[in-house]
């Protein structure tokens, strides 16, 4: 996750996190990337069923019923789990997690144990009086699926109307004062969209949108060919960052994130690095505070059957279930090979990713779609869309070396400090 706002438009200095010592427990949700221990952000996909036919799902879901989904007994039973092992935040997520009758008492229950709790949901569903139960039971955020505006939204979701329904769900999550988001998967398909969204945030005053590049798993792997050329992302990233900046120029504060492609917070400090050297100074430690991709480490993932897995889009190997060993056991064994090297995973990455000197800013990127491609879960992220050369495979800038190596000092000064 990429804080565009946090780190192209200064929302966040380095000083912020360290002010809390970089615990996960005690930093605001807006900080907790940056956290030293990483206890992870987990998603919890509370059910498989859904309502709409989304072309991406990563969860193949559909609307119908599905078999062997944790109880509600068994759910509470994970919740005090996750907070025993310090979870800081349980992602509510589905298929659409409120068709599941029992959500709000597992909200409740999470929100009783002090852990906070967000919303993943397509928006079509929450109604006045759900709003206002969500907002009694104090959650932290709800974020609305959007892909686009209506019609390009209605197609991607396979259900006519599905886009005034998502925007009848953010309006009354706004009326009920809760915090509501947008998340925006982008695609060949959709792209062009973006400019759309960036309207949207300043018509309906929306306070935060996630950008998520496209992850080959589920319904989204068939969608490989309809991802962006390296060239596109670039633009689209660079188109991002623009509309951000002119957010913030016209005096609208909206916290804008990318996810699921480090490259982001690479390519980010690069051109700070030619529009204002000293920010991109103080972007560069807080990349290396965030560390790149935590899959497998600071974000985990338990399915609607209790299976552990290393995120979300990572179905295909399970490290253990939650009804026969606790999470935070699940989550630390390392006797599993998988989970022992995800949590040191720069030292296993081949190809461009192990050549680049990037490597502590972006963690050896999203394994699970090298892994798609190549049939390698240790190849290069074949999303990476920088250059041979801006990776360091040819010679290094004088400027950049400077800048580095005037960091590095500092971050010594502060070490024997601290």
């Amino acid at each position: 996750m990429i804080g565009i706002s946090k780190l192209y438009c200064g929302t966040v200095e380095p000083s912020d996190p360290l002010r809390y010592g970089r615990h996960s427990g005690k930093l605001p949700s807006h900080l907790l990337q940056f956290a030293r221990d990483k206890k992870p952000v987990t998603v919890w996909n509370v059910g498989r069923r859904c309502n709409l036919r989304c072309m991406h799902c990563y969860s193949h879901s559909r609307n119908q019923n599905y078999e062997g989904e944790l109880t509600t007994a068994e759910g509470k039973m994970l919740l005090r789990d996750l907070e025993a092992f310090g979870v800081p935040v349980v992602l509510f997520s589905g298929g659409e997690p409120l068709m599941r009758p029992d959500i709000l008492e597992l909200v409740g229950t999470a929100r009783e144990l002090g852990m906070r709790a967000v919303l993943s949901t397509n928006g079509t569903l929450i109604n006045q009086e759900l709003a206002e139960e969500l907002k009694r039971l104090d959650l932290s955020y709800v974020g609305i699926s959007l892909d686009g505006l209506k019609e390009v939204h209605d197609r991607f979701r396979g259900v006519r109307g599905a886009f005034k329904q998502a925007m009848e769900g953010l309006r009354n999550c706004q009326k009920a004062g809760i915090k509501v988001g947008l998340r925006f998967t982008i695609s060949r398909h959709n792209f062009r969209e973006i400019p759309g969204i960036f309207g949207l945030l300043r018509e309906k005053q929306i306070p935060r949108v996630c950008f998520y590049h496209l992850v080959y798993a589920g319904r989204g792997s068939a969608l490989v060919k309809d991802d962006l050329s390296h060239g596109e992302t670039r633009q689209v990233v660079d188109q991002i960052m623009d509309l951000t900046r002119q957010l913030f120029e016209d005096g609208l504060s909206a916290e804008v994130l990318t996810v699921d492609n480090h490259s982001d917070g690479v390519y980010l400090y690069r051109r700070l690095l030619q529009e204002d050297p000293e920010r991109a100074a103080g972007v560069l430690e807080l990349l290396r505070m965030n560390g790149g991709n935590s899959t497998g480490h600071g974000i985990g993932c338990v399915s609607w059957d209790g299976s552990v897995h290393a995120d979300q889009f990572w179905r295909h190997y399970s490290f253990g279930n939650v009804r026969e060993r606790p999470f935070g056991e699940i989550w630390t064994d390392l006797s599993d090979p998988l989970m022992a090297k995800l949590k040191e995973k720069k030292r296993f990455v081949k190809g461009r990713c192990a050549a680049c000197r990037y490597i502590e800013l972006c963690g050896g990127n999203f394994r699970v779609r090298a892994e798609a491609v190549t049939g390698d879960l240790w190849a290069a992220d074949p999303a990476c869309y920088l250059t041979d050369e801006e990776i360091g495979m040819h010679a290094r800038s004088a400027h950049q070396e400077e800048v580095e190596s005037e960091l590095s000092s500092h971050q010594i000064e502060t070490s024997q400090a601290e």
